[in-house]
């Protein structure tokens, strides 16, 4: 099973985190199939049949990142309805009085929200938008071995903890485990 299919169950926040890895990744390749393959594919370590099955995963993506209009910037539809439908979940976990630790796991993630929306995130873009692009924005830092100060770190450690609930929450719901 790829990556993204094991985090897809698992974890709906990682699973989100690293398709727009993979975007940007198809983005750096230049849309590029034969790069893909060289630096994304053929490393992996599956059978030829899997690594077939990937590159044609690569390949429709490639296509639908062409159709929808992302190729410079922005998230496929598949990406951008997970933050809808964690959105939707986010404020009926905030309107229940049945999950008290969630509503406060926001309330304490919420000034981070705020400064980060006041210092230019897109206003308009779900609060929990800002978050993953808070996260993607510090792994990116990450991997380039670049700084990220204690307070960031710290910011990112209360929104991280919020995503980790709400995926949680999101896999009970899922599984229709979850009483609102």
């Amino acid at each position: 099973m790829y990556i993204s299919q094991q985090l897809k169950q698992q974890n709906i926040a990682e699973y989100l985190l690293y398709m727009w890895q993979v975007e940007d990744l198809i983005r750096a390749n230049e849309f590029d199939m034969n790069k893909i393959k060289k630096t994304i594919v053929d490393p992996y370590p599956v059978s030829e049949e899997q690594k077939k099955a990937l590159a044609q995963w690569y390949e429709d993506l490639i296509n639908m990142m062409h159709d929808e209009g992302v190729m410079e910037k922005g998230h496929l539809q598949i990406n951008r309805n997970i933050i809808v439908w964690l959105t939707d979940l986010h404020l009926q976990l905030l309107k229940s009085p049945k999950f008290p630790y969630y509503s406060a796991a926001y309330y304490k993630a919420l000034p981070f929200i705020v400064e980060l929306r006041a210092k230019g995130a897109d206003k308009d873009a779900p609060e929990l938008e800002t978050c993953f692009d808070a996260m993607y924005g510090v792994l990116l830092l990450k991997l380039q071995k670049k700084e990220v100060t204690e307070e960031t770190q710290k910011a990112i450690k209360v929104i991280s903890d919020l995503l980790a609930i709400l995926a949680g929450y999101y896999i009970k719901d899922k599984k229709g485990e979850l009483e609102l």
